[in-house]
């Protein structure tokens, strides 16, 4: 972990809000160096935040206190690649994408959290969610995805339901060597430095919400300190590389077709990155799973209309306590 790590100094108090909020801990897992919070007490249930792409577990830091005041036992994991966890390059036999980052949810629920969780995601935090508890069931109570981002929900009306596209052999070479060779010739030495420290950073965070946040410092931090870490462009290509050759059952058209467990969708109405028609046609792959659209909001409900969020996962989830 760099020495550049913006933690809390060991001895010092949990902070309730902010970027900083929680206890802080590292676990070790394959290798990989994981980045953890916790804010809640230890018996009660556990609820677990996952971060969206690029960011970390410090942008739950208008969540973590509210849900630990409802009773909650919030822990926060910062997936590998982002945040404060380890940031691998490309590996055949471990591809950093959505199996990769379930298993390391699984792995954390079952060494440090020790019982199964609700899980809350925000954006790729919310395919994770939903990977974890397809996969492993028997850890996830209940998931929650704020909102769900997948290529292939936009595809999914192409193809009756439950039927799986198989490409022939010759074409998945094919496309992996092409992903392969397009994802190495990006310079991406070259662009991610330069917007990590550039005001384009804040251009790009802009365009995830509604209501402006340019000068929101704290925010600022959570998005470009993981981006300026030495690790940051050898991950970006290795999951740029293993999202785009994911086999099907790992999509999320696939995984909602398989999913068991309760879930909530949480959109934004003016998410422009991924619009509501996304929420709409998970419905239609799923008509059993629960939906709200926040007005005046975009791609981050859970930082831009905390309230309304809050609202939305601790009504929903106390409908399954009484249900």
């Amino acid at each position: 972990m760099s020495s550049a790590d913006p933690q809390p100094a060991p001895g010092e108090a949990a902070a309730q809000e902010g970027a900083d909020w929680g206890e802080h801990a590292l676990w070790e897992w394959r290798g990989h160096g994981c980045h953890w919070r916790r804010l809640g007490a230890e018996d009660r249930p556990a609820l677990v935040l996952l971060h969206g792409f690029g960011a970390g577990s410090g942008h739950w830091r208008r969540n973590a206190a509210a849900l630990a005041a409802a009773g909650w036992c919030v822990y926060g994991l910062d997936l590998i690649g982002f945040g404060s966890s380890s940031q691998p390059g490309h590996q055949r036999r471990q591809a950093l994408d959505n199996r990769l980052w379930a298993r390391q949810v699984q792995a954390f629920l079952a060494e440090v959290v020790q019982a199964p969780a609700v899980l809350v995601g925000h954006s790729l935090g919310g395919l994770v969610a939903l990977s974890c508890s397809v996969y492993f069931p028997r850890w996830v109570k209940a998931v929650v995805a704020a909102p769900l981002p997948d290529p292939t929900l936009l595809m999914a009306h192409r193809h009756a339901p439950g039927h799986t596209p198989r490409r022939r052999p010759w074409r998945r070479r094919l496309q992996r060597l092409v992903v392969q060779v397009l994802c190495r010739l990006l310079p991406l030495e070259l662009v991610v430095p330069l917007l990590a420290h550039s005001p384009l950073l804040d251009l790009g965070i802009q365009s995830a919400y509604h209501h402006p946040v340019i000068g929101d410092r704290e925010l600022h931090r959570v998005i470009a300190w993981p981006a300026r870490r030495p690790g940051a462009v050898r991950a970006l290509r290795a999951m740029s590389i293993a999202m785009a050759l994911r086999p099907h059952h790992a999509t999320a058209v696939a995984l909602l077709q398989r999913l068991r467990r309760p879930a909530l969708l949480v959109w934004g109405r003016q998410d422009r990155l991924v619009p509501v028609e996304v929420a709409h046609q998970c419905r239609r792959l799923r008509g059993d799973l629960a939906l709200l659209v926040i007005d005046q909001c975009g791609h981050c409900p859970h930082d831009e209309t905390p309230a309304a969020f809050h609202r939305a996962v601790l009504d929903w989830l106390a409908g399954l306590e009484t249900g």
